[in-house]
């Protein structure tokens, strides 16, 4: 069976976390908001049919948002994913939407955003589907960013994307979206929901996500300010926020810095590691070392280091100063510069411990250099 085209990343061992897209974009939709969200799950976004890598034949003419749906359950299936949170934008929040109602077993929350239970009837839909068989998607995608950015923001990559899809696949999709209507459905849901609306946006506007809310037991409703139709895209920040406090606890901003500090290999690694017992910490080191200290702009990050590598120097951490050596010359200390911390080192901390941390530089920079 071929399967939705997906990314998957953050711990295997951490809870699951399917993201779903907004009609003519990829998952490239949830590019800021996902590698944060990793930090404490295992977060696995894709792309509808015919968009992005995923093929255009796993959907045809007349389909259904269950349709749809039943594509991401097989998607799970086959990543060995049994429960997981969801979170979808759009058409993707539909998706959500008919899992609570349908497969309800499968999903441990929901979040919904920019996204609605009706989509405004099937007219619109069905007209959308035949212009876009009939001239393709150039008209559409031309007009993209009054669609769903608000003001003059626009996100290239997504525009490039909805220009790119598959026009039988998308029309597919508006056939679905023409059909949906769960409005009588809602007060099904049991699941912890949350409804997300963009204060800004002109196609599923914030009325609908409150008509959502009002019919969905305990549901949370946010609007955001500034927010047009594709919030993840715009306001990365305050979605974070949002499904931070929906999800649980998180590491604001840390997994970047993180990122840019050390680098994608050793984060990625550490992130392989990562199991049940030592998540609390890896969420603890991403919240306070990265996200509040290591993005304080009151020291440079070249200060940082400098710091950082005295003290790891001070009490004897010389395989943490191995990983801060290498940070170092990510961050643009010259190996000059840091053997004179290593010298300063050896005044103030003793000359064994800069004994120590020389040996353990010297090493690290000799494999940089590739000698």
């Amino acid at each position: 069976m071929t399967f939705l085209n997906h990314h998957a990343e953050g711990p295997a061992s951490a809870p699951a976390l399917v993201l779903g897209p907004s009609l003519g974009t990829s998952y490239a939709l949830w590019d800021t908001v996902a590698p944060e969200l990793s930090i404490s799950h295992r977060v696995v976004r894709w792309d509808l049919p015919g968009h992005g890598g995923s093929a255009a034949g796993l959907i045809e003419a007349g389909a259904t948002v269950g349709d749809l749906a039943e594509l991401v359950l097989a998607l799970a299936d086959s990543l060995g994913i049994e429960r997981f949170a969801y979170a979808g934008v759009s058409l993707g929040g539909a998706v959500g939407l008919h899992l609570a109602v349908h497969r309800p077993e499968r999903l441990s929350s929901l979040a919904v955003i920019c996204s609605s239970a009706h989509f405004s009837g099937s007219e619109p839909w069905e007209e959308r589907a035949a212009l876009v068989r009939r001239e393709g998607l150039a008209g559409l995608a031309d007009s993209a960013d009054a669609r769903w950015f608000a003001g003059d923001f626009t996100v290239p990559r997504l525009v490039r994307d909805h220009r790119d899809a598959d026009p039988e696949a998308y029309a597919a999709c508006c056939d679905a979206l023409a059909a949906f209507d769960l409005r009588d459905r809602l007060a099904e849901i049991a699941v912890p929901t949350l409804l997300v609306a963009g204060r800004e946006d002109p196609a599923t506007p914030p009325s609908h996500l409150r008509e959502i809310a009002d019919a969905v037991p305990r549901a949370t409703l946010v609007e955001l300010p500034g927010a047009s139709h594709l919030a993840p895209a715009q306001c990365p920040e305050a979605v974070l926020t949002a499904l931070r406090a929906h999800l649980g606890p998180g590491a604001p901003r840390g997994m970047a810095v993180r990122r840019e500090v050390l680098g994608d290999a050793h984060v990625d690694r550490t992130q392989d590691r990562q199991t049940p017992f030592t998540a609390r910490f890896q969420d603890f080191i991403s919240r306070y070392a990265w996200g509040e200290i290591w993005t304080d702009p009151t020291l440079s990050r070249r200060e940082r280091s400098m710091i950082t590598l005295t003290a790891l120097v001070a009490h004897g951490h010389y395989d943490e100063l191995a990983m801060h050596v290498r940070a170092a010359r990510r961050g643009g200390l010259t190996p000059e510069e840091i053997g004179a911390v290593l010298l300063q080192t050896a005044v103030y901390c003793g000359v064994p411990a800069a004994n120590s941390a020389f040996a353990t530089a010297q090493r690290v920079l000799a494999e940089e250099d590739g000698t």
